[in-house]
C-alpha cells in the first residue's frame, strides 16, 4: 500500500468518525418553538371549538354535553405526547419505515372495499375498526406512507428525478394504485389530497416542470369534466354545488350545504357570539366534524373565522421555512409533504362548507371530531418538530 493510499484511507476514517459523531448529535437541537406553539394553539382552539359545535348532539345522544370533548381531549393528549416524542427522535431513523407502511396502508385500502369488512356512512365505505368503540379511515394512514415513502425514494435520486424510468413511472404507478382504490369508497377529496401531495413532493424532488405542466392541464381537464358532468361521479353534487339555494334540494341531499350557508351567513363580521350557534341544534348534519368551520363562522364572525385562517397560513408558512433550512434533502421534502398536506386539507374543508366546490367530505386538521386522525395529525407535526432539530446554526 503505497503512502497516498494510507493517506487516503486515514482521511476516510476521520470522514467517516465526524459522520457517526453528527449522528450522535443529531436530534439533540431545540424544537422549533414558532411550529410548536401553533400547533398547540391550533390543538386549543379546535377543542374548544369542537365542544361548542358538538354539545347539543352530545347531550341528545348520551346526556352528557363534554362527550366528544372528553373523547377528543384524550385523543389530543395522546397525539400530543406522540409529537414530542416524535420530535425528540432523529428523523433519519424514519426512512426504514417508509417502505412498510406504505404497503401497510395499499393493504389497509384494499380491506376496506372488501365486503363485510369495510365501514360505510353516508354511502361511501371509507372506514376499518371495532363497531363503534374504534374506527379510523385508511386513508389517514395512505397520507403518511406516500410522504415517507417518497421523501425517502426521492431524496436518493437526485437528477434521475428527470427521467420518465426514475423520475415520473414508479411515483406515477403508486399514486395511481392509491387514487384507484380511494375512488372505488368513494372519497374523492382524499384522493386529491394525496394527489397533491406527491405531485407537489415530486415538483419539489426535480421533476422536469413539463411534467409538472402536463400534470396540471390534466388535472385542470378531468376537473372541467367532473364540475361539467362529463365524468358521471355523483352529479347530484355537482347540481347542488351550482344551485345550492334552488327549494328542489331544500329537504334533499342540498339540506347540508344550505345549512352550512345559512350558518355561514348568519354570522356576519363579528358573529353571534361563541356557544350561541342556532345551526348547531340539530340543524347543520356533521356539525362537530367535516363542518365545523361553518360553525366557527357563524360563532366567531368572518374576524374570527379570518384569525384561524391566519394561525393556519402562519403554521404552513413556517412549515415551509423549516423545510428550506432542513440538513439534507430526505429532511426537507418529509417537512414539504407534511406541510402540504395542512395546507390542501384547510383549502378543501374550507372550500367544501362554503360551496366553492362540490361536497366531497373532508375533515378540518386540529378541529374536526376524529381521534385517530388527530393523533396521525400531531405525529406528523412530530416529524416536522425533529426536522426542525437539526436545522443547521
Amino acid at each position: 500500500m503505497t503512502r497516498e493510499e494510507r493517506e487516503l484511507r486515514r482521511q476516510q476514517r476521520e470522514k467517516q468518525k465526524e459522520i457517526e459523531n453528527a449522528a450522535k448529535e443529531a436530534g439533540r437541537g431545540p424544537l422549533d418553538v414558532p411550529f410548536l406553539l401553533l400547533t398547540l394553539l391550533l390543538t386549543g382552539l379546535g377543542l374548544i371549538m369542537l365542544f361548542s359545535a358538538s354539545f347539543p348532539m352530545a347531550y341528545y345522544e348520551t346526556g352528557n354535553p363534554a362527550h366528544y370533548l372528553i373523547r377528543q381531549g384524550i385523543f389530543a393528549a395522546l397525539g400530543i405526547t406522540a409529537m414530542l416524542l416524535i420530535g425528540r427522535i432523529n428523523y433519519a431513523r424514519y426512512r426504514a419505515f417508509s417502505r412498510i407502511l406504505l404497503l401497510v396502508s395499499i393493504v389497509l385500502l384494499i380491506l376496506v372495499l372488501i365486503p363485510g369488512i369495510g365501514h360505510s356512512s353516508h354511502n361511501a365505505t371509507r372506514w376499518l375498526g371495532f363497531g363503534e368503540l374504534f374506527t379510523f379511515q385508511p386513508s389517514e394512514i395512505a397520507k403518511v406512507g406516500v410522504i415517507l415513502y417518497f421523501a425517502d425514494s426521492i431524496s436518493k435520486k437526485k437528477d434521475k428525478m428527470r427521467t420518465i424510468r426514475y423520475g415520473i413511472l414508479p411515483y406515477a404507478v403508486i399514486l395511481g394504485l392509491i387514487a384507484f382504490l380511494m375512488m372505488k369508497e368513494p372519497h374523492f377529496s382524499g384522493t386529491l389530497l394525496i394527489l397533491g401531495i406527491g405531485a407537489v413532493m415530486m415538483f419539489v424532488g426535480g421533476i422536469d416542470f413539463i411534467w409538472v405542466a402536463a400534470g396540471g392541464s390534466a388535472a385542470a381537464v378531468v376537473g372541467w369534466a367532473y364540475l361539467s358532468g362529463k365524468i358521471k361521479y355523483n352529479a347530484m353534487l355537482i347540481k347542488i354545488w351550482q344551485d345550492p339555494l334552488s327549494y328542489e334540494w331544500s329537504q334533499g341531499d342540498g339540506y347540508q350545504i344550505r345549512q352550512s350557508l345559512l350558518a355561514i351567513g348568519s354570522g356576519g363580521l363579528l358573529g353571534v357570539g361563541f356557544g350561541q350557534s342556532r345551526q348547531k341544534f340539530m340543524y347543520l348534519p356533521e356539525r362537530h366534524n367535516d363542518f365545523i368551520f361553518s360553525i366557527i363562522c357563524e360563532e366567531l364572525g368572518l374576524i374570527g373565522a379570518t384569525f384561524i385562517m391566519v394561525i393556519f397560513a402562519l403554521l404552513i408558512i413556517r412549515g415551509y421555512w423549516i423545510a428550506l433550512h432542513a440538513r439534507d434533502r430526505f429532511g426537507a421534502l418529509l417537512v414539504v409533504g407534511v406541510t402540504t398536506q395542512v395546507a390542501l386539507q384547510v383549502f378543501l374543508n374550507i372550500a367544501v362548507v362554503s360551496n366553492l366546490i362540490p361536497a366531497t367530505g373532508i375533515s378540518l386538521p386540529f378541529f374536526s371530531y376524529g381521534g385517530t386522525a388527530l393523533v396521525i395529525q400531531l405525529a406528523e407535526m412530530g416529524l416536522v418538530l425533529s426536522v426542525s432539530r437539526q436545522m443547521p446554526a
